[in-house]
C-alpha cells in the first residue's frame, strides 16, 4: 500500500497530533478524545513499555510528560510522515523520527507504524509499535 501525503488542510488528526508532539505544543491535547485509547508497543526491544498507555485523557498527560522526561529528553525531529486514511476515522501511518533516546543514552532514528482512529476532530484510538531503534 503507497501511503499519500497530505497537507495540513486535509490532513487527518494523526498527522496534526505527530507535528505538535515534536513542536512540544501543549494544544496536542485539545486534539485528543477524554476516552483515549492509547498504546505504544515496542518490536522486541527489552525497554520496559508496560506504562505506555492509556485510557483517559488524564492517563494519557502522564504518559506524554513521561515521554518527554524518559525518552525524549531533547525532543525529537520527525525524518517522514506519510498517512493513508481508511475510512470511517481510521487512518493507517509510518512515522520516521531521530532523537536522542535517554533510555540508550545516544541519538537514534527509529520507524514506527501507528493505526489510529479518529471522531469529530478528535483521535480516540492510537496503537503504534516501534519497529526499529537504530543508532544514529
Amino acid at each position: 500500500m503507497e501511503l499519500e501525503r497530505h497537507s495540513p488542510e486535509t490532513a487527518p488528526i494523526i498527522d496534526t497530533v505527530l507535528r505538535l508532539f515534536e513542536a512540544g505544543d501543549q494544544s496536542i491535547l485539545n486534539h485528543i478524545a477524554p476516552d483515549i485509547d492509547f498504546r505504544i508497543d515496542h518490536f522486541r526491544d527489552e525497554a520496559d513499555v508496560s506504562w505506555q498507555n492509556a485510557t483517559n485523557i488524564q492517563e494519557f498527560i502522564t504518559v506524554l510528560t513521561r515521554l518527554a522526561s524518559d525518552v525524549f529528553p531533547k525532543g525529537t525531529t520527525i525524518v517522514g510522515l506519510a498517512t493513508q486514511g481508511l475510512g470511517n476515522g481510521w487512518a493507517f501511518t509510518r512515522f520516521e523520527q531521530r532523537f536522542f533516546y535517554a533510555v540508550q543514552n545516544r541519538e537514534v532514528q527509529s520507524v514506527t507504524y501507528i493505526t489510529s482512529h479518529e471522531t469529530v476532530g478528535k483521535m480516540d484510538f492510537f496503537r503504534e509499535t516501534v519497529t526499529t531503534i537504530e543508532p544514529v
